[in-house]
């Protein structure tokens, strides 16, 4: 058996400690993560993709027979 050799990536380091940061300023309350997460979003101003206005053509046809 091949000993797995313990390597260190200091991109997934700060990762994992910015998600116990995170989850320990909500007390680990994923409801409360997800709510602040949507309020910073909305309150951003950036457009937010949604489902409900996903695959409408952006602009028509014109009866070119291409849909």
């Amino acid at each position: 058996m091949i000993p797995k050799l313990m390597t260190t990536d200091p991109v997934i380091d700060e990762i994992h400690r910015t998600r116990r940061e995170i989850s320990d300023r909500f007390g680990g309350d994923l409801h409360a993560m997800l709510a602040d997460a949507r309020k910073r979003q909305s309150e951003s101003g950036r457009p937010v993709w949604s489902p409900e206005s996903a695959n409408k053509p952006m602009h028509p046809s014109r009866g070119s027979g291409v849909s």
